[in-house]
């Protein structure tokens, strides 16, 4: 007996933009199209899609998924990265690196969400709801439930805490609204998937130098984050950020780096969805 399953993608910081950019679009559109031809049922984007957290670029990229067809609820999940939404030039200009006020970055942050959402909304929702993190997908493939499950982990920068606009965190009414039991009903009976930006883990290194790094691209609420994808039964976190393909566990949750199209434009993650309930995963290059 032929077991059925079902797969999807995973792909991560493109960083679309630049002066390369007809070259990038090419690469991705090779990419998508061996992922459409591989009858993938669908594609989860990890951030960092474009490089100058600019909406025309947002635009270009979701012009692209429309003109493959993949442009829909049921065809791609996108989420954001610190690159799409932190314009780090500008944040570092003198009169807001001086400025105390940390109220107004976090406004600037929440509108530049906001307006992202509004973007990809047909990509998050099916109806008209209100669009924003979190937000859940329970996906039918037949008789197979996959239910992917979203948190927004771009923390706003700061010249002290944020520098370089890289570290990560999930605020606390996000994860709290992830255990309302709501949420664990419509779960229920699904295979779950974590999605965030920010991986939980870099390079783990007693090297000082290492260690900066870490720091400066941490995911600060790691643990709680973590927890809170256990506490609703995922088996799996796709994450995108640290630009390297790999994939280890963490306390049971099997965690993937989604690595970076822009350092591997012909590599891709699959993700497999088995008859059992089981994930399993290894990396597919074209």
């Amino acid at each position: 007996m032929i077991e059925k399953t079902v797969r999807i993608a995973h792909i991560s910081d493109l960083h679309l933009s630049g002066g390369a950019v007809k070259v990038q679009e090419a690469r991705f559109r090779r990419l998508l199209d061996a992922v459409q031809s591989g009858g993938y049922g669908h594609i989860v984007f990890t951030g960092d899609i474009v490089d100058t957290a600019a909406p025309r670029d947002w635009f270009a990229f979701r012009r692209i998924l429309e003109q493959h067809g993949l442009y829909a609820w049921e065809g791609v999940t996108v989420i954001p990265g610190n690159h799409d939404l932190i314009n780090l030039e500008e944040e570092m200009r003198f009169y807001n690196a001086l400025n105390p006020d940390n109220a107004g970055r976090k406004r600037r942050l929440r509108k530049k969400m906001q307006h992202f959402c509004e973007v990809f909304r047909e990509t998050m929702t099916g109806d008209e709801s209100v669009v924003g993190f979190p937000f859940v997908k329970v996906m039918q493939f037949g008789e197979a439930s996959l239910s992917l499950v979203m948190v927004n982990s771009v923390f706003n920068w700061l010249p002290f805490d944020n520098p370089l606009g890289a570290r990560g965190y999930v605020e606390q009414s996000e994860l709290s609204a992830l255990l309302d039991p709501s949420v664990c009903e419509a779960l229920e009976g699904s295979t779950v998937i974590g999605v965030c930006h920010h991986a939980p883990r870099i390079y783990d290194s007693g090297v000082f130098i290492d260690q900066a790094f870490d720091w400066g691209m941490e995911l600060i609420n790691r643990s709680e984050v973590m927890d809170t994808f256990r506490r609703i039964g995922a088996s799996m976190l796709l994450h995108g950020h640290f630009h390297r393909f790999q994939a280890y566990y963490d306390d049971g949750i099997l965690v993937v780096n989604g690595g970076s199209f822009s350092y591997n434009p012909r590599r891709f993650g699959e993700i497999t969805l088995h008859q059992d309930g089981h994930l399993s995963h290894r990396f597919i290059t074209i």
